[in-house]
């Protein structure tokens, strides 16, 4: 069986969920980028204490993943809501360094108090809805959940 044949249809998305899409698959490249070059020492900050891999591992590991999902945002018209999905796995996946940042104090890319690094744990959920509304993925999974065929 065709894994494509397990995922929901991809709906049509509107010119404005394609603009959204475009640009986080822009700013996930460029964070990409930067976790391989200029920003290396920053995001290597980010990874928590606790966490059995070495820092710059994940940090190169996950500039790699992040250059992918930029580029599978920007070029994948057709297998968007997979590409939807999997950004928003992903962004799940480092939420927990993201709480660990807040939890240890780190200060890293201007977030050098409590209160900023709080603020920022509010913001990766709306990463995750974001990936999910700009690809179709919310509405095909929405969708797939009822029965519903999907809308053009």
């Amino acid at each position: 069986m065709r894994a494509a044949a397990l995922l929901p249809p991809t709906p049509a998305t509107s010119r404005l969920q394609d603009v959204a899409r475009w640009l986080l698959g822009a700013a996930l490249l460029f964070a990409g980028t930067t976790h391989l070059t200029t920003a290396r020492q920053e995001f290597q900050a980010q990874v928590p204490s606790w966490f059995p891999v070495d820092s710059d591992v994940v940090v190169v590991v996950s500039g790699v993943a992040e250059i992918g999902l930029g580029l599978g945002l920007l070029l994948l018209a057709r297998p968007k809501v997979l590409v939807g999905i999997v950004t928003a796995g992903f962004f799940v996946a480092v939420f927990p360094g993201n709480i660990a940042q807040y939890v240890e104090g780190t200060d890293a890319f201007g977030l050098d108090s409590d209160r900023a690094r709080l603020v920022r744990l509010f913001f990766q959920p709306l990463l995750v809805l974001w990936a999910l509304w700009s690809t179709g993925a919310l509405r095909a999974l929405r969708e797939a959940a009822t029965g519903r065929r999907p809308s053009a």
